[in-house]
C-alpha cells in the first residue's frame, strides 16, 4: 500500500511539475513551446463549440460519448515543412497541458496533407478530429501547428476548440 501511495505521489509531482514546465509563464496565454514564433498558419475547428452526443459507433470510437469536429489548416507565410502539430489541454488547476503530439508523419497522415508539406491555397483537413469518453466533461483543446520555410524560418499556428459538458440538443 505505501509503495501504491509513493508511486501516486510521485506521479502526481511529476506530472505537476512537467505541466509548469509546459507553461512556466501564467501572466501570458500560451504555452512556452509556442511563444516568440511569429504566425503564419490558419487553423480553425468546425463545429465550435462542439456539443458531445451520445457515441452510436463503439467500434471505431470507444467511449459512452464523441464530441464531433474537424480541424482545418493552411498556410499564409508560403511553402511549409511541418515539424510538428497537436493539442494542449486547459486544466483549471495546472493550465495548458500537452495532450496530442504528432510528428511530420503523422500530421500528414491525419490531415491528408502529402510529406507533411503545407502548400499556400490548399487547406488541409483533420476531418474527424473527436474527442471520446465515458464520463461527459467540459473542456478547452488549443490546437498547434509549427512549420519552417525553405529558410529555415519557423511559424505557428493554433485555434482553440471549446468542448461543451452537457449533451447535444438541437440546437
Amino acid at each position: 500500500m505505501q509503495r501504491k501511495l509513493l508511486f501516486f505521489f510521485l506521479l502526481s509531482n511529476a506530472t505537476r511539475l512537467f505541466a509548469q514546465e509546459t507553461w512556466t509563464d501564467h501572466t501570458r496565454l500560451l504555452p512556452d513551446r509556442l511563444r516568440n514564433i511569429p504566425t503564419g498558419i490558419m487553423i480553425f475547428h468546425t463545429p465550435t463549440p462542439v456539443w458531445p452526443e451520445l457515441n452510436t459507433d463503439t467500434a471505431g470510437y470507444p467511449g459512452k460519448y464523441i464530441w464531433k469536429h474537424s480541424t482545418r489548416v493552411s498556410t499564409e507565410a508560403g511553402t511549409l515543412d511541418v515539424i510538428a502539430a497537436g493539442s494542449f489541454i486547459w486544466w483549471k488547476d495546472k493550465g495548458w497541458t500537452p495532450n496530442i503530439d504528432l510528428n511530420r508523419q503523422d500530421f500528414a497522415r491525419y490531415f491528408n496533407c502529402p510529406d507533411g508539406i503545407l502548400k499556400p491555397g490548399r487547406t488541409y483537413t483533420f476531418l474527424k478530429n473527436y474527442r471520446y469518453g465515458d464520463a461527459i466533461y467540459a473542456g478547452d483543446a488549443l490546437w498547434f501547428v509549427l512549420a519552417k520555410d525553405k529558410n529555415g524560418k519557423i511559424y505557428k499556428g493554433f485555434a482553440v476548440v471549446e468542448t461543451e459538458g452537457t449533451l447535444k440538443t438541437n440546437q
